[in-house]
């Protein structure tokens, strides 16, 4: 997955522009977008990588599985997690008996970032 760093300004203004039908973006542009590094450093953290390979690698069947298997607190985890949805890190599913299952569909994460 690729992603990038982009202002909030500049993030409204390409979505702006791509809801105008001024810009369409190419396939190989990021996917998800972080207003700073310092951000992409908290969201991707050694811990929270660590969890992303958790679950590309267990596939758990639900949130409670993955809690048992990470050995994280419930509360924190759904919110890591509810972090990570909200920038296309993670995404869930239906699973057994309508519990969610977190999914990772990527083996890793790509930076584009320009010095402008």
């Amino acid at each position: 997955m690729k992603v990038g760093i982009a202002t909030v300004e500049k993030y409204k203004a390409r979505t702006m522009a791509i809801a105008r039908g001024e810009y369409v973006p190419s396939a190989d542009e990021p996917k998800a977008w972080f207003r700073s590094l310092e951000t992409l450093a908290q969201v991707l953290s050694a811990k929270n990588r660590a969890l992303l390979a958790l679950i590309a690698e267990t596939n758990p069947a639900s949130l409670n599985e993955l809690v048992e298997k990470a050995g994280r607190a419930k509360s924190n985890l759904s919110r890591t997690l509810r972090t990570m949805e909200s920038y296309g890190l993670v995404h869930f599913e239906e699973g057994h008996r309508r519990e969610i299952a977190p999914r990772v569909t990527y083996s890793g994460v790509e930076l584009e970032m320009t010095f402008q």
